[in-house]
């Protein structure tokens, strides 16, 4: 397995839990704990891009790396690019997998999942997704669900994301979650293409590469990790924290 350049966006700025990534969870703040999950994963260098001193400080004092990034980026794909630029101007890694700063329960072999779909030639992403098994989230369109076909070598091939309740008829339906891993080249491009109309259309930036024919496969792993986005996901998280 060739080693990827792990990247983890953190903004300081959250409408729903202000200051996110320096919520403390047990002790350390949340983005410590995501780096810390990261370097368990074992695929490579792991570095935080942020836009506050706050957040680099704190990644600093445990021993981690942090790069600042401008704060006007529209996407984390922008301030991803940003930051693979700052941390590896010669471009030794080929592999970039973009990992969010609000996972902090996220296992280490589920950061690897998303590395793995990489190891077909063709594929331009490597993503993952699990097994809708509560049918209350069946159509919550805040579980965006991956539309796929198994690819022949252990994942799946995305042929569509959508917010929408899909595919019909009976059999799995499987959330998407939001961690890629990227071909250097092909973050390049992406980052370079205009909003595409279906991804303006279901709010989902990972239809921008499909519309443009970038191939992205899908590995399938055994839950979801939970993200901190409220109050409450916070308390729950630091719950699991003093439980494991």
């Amino acid at each position: 397995m060739t080693a990827a350049l792990v990247i983890i966006p953190a903004r300081l700025a959250a409408t729903r839990l202000p200051r996110k990534p320096l919520a403390d969870i047990c002790g350390k703040p949340m983005i410590v704990r995501v780096l810390e999950q990261a370097q368990n994963a074992d695929i490579g260098p792991v570095a935080v891009a942020c836009d506050d001193n706050n957040v680099a400080d704190v990644v600093r004092d445990h021993g981690g790396q942090a790069v600042m990034t401008r704060s006007d980026h529209i996407s984390g794909s922008d301030r991803i690019q940003e930051a693979v630029d700052l941390v590896d101007p010669d471009g030794n890694y080929d592999v970039i997998l973009n990992l969010q700063g609000d996972v902090p329960l996220i296992a280490p072999k589920a950061i690897r999942a998303a590395f793995a779909p990489l190891s077909i030639p063709e594929v331009s992403i490597g993503t993952i997704m699990t097994d809708i098994t509560a049918s209350k989230f069946r159509d919550d369109p805040s579980f965006v669900k991956a539309v796929t076909t198994p690819n022949g070598q252990g994942q799946h091939r995305a042929l569509y994301f959508t917010r929408a309740t899909a595919p019909t008829g009976d059999g799995p339906l499987y959330q998407h979650i939001g961690i890629y891993a990227y071909r250097r080249a092909s973050l390049a491009k992406f980052v370079q293409l205009e909003p595409s109309p279906l991804e303006l259309r279901e709010k989902l930036e990972q239809l921008r590469a499909l519309e443009a024919g970038m191939r992205i496969d899908v590995s399938i792993i055994d839950s979801a990790p939970m993200d901190v986005n409220t109050p409450e996901d916070l308390e729950r998280a630091r719950a699991a924290y003093q439980t494991s």
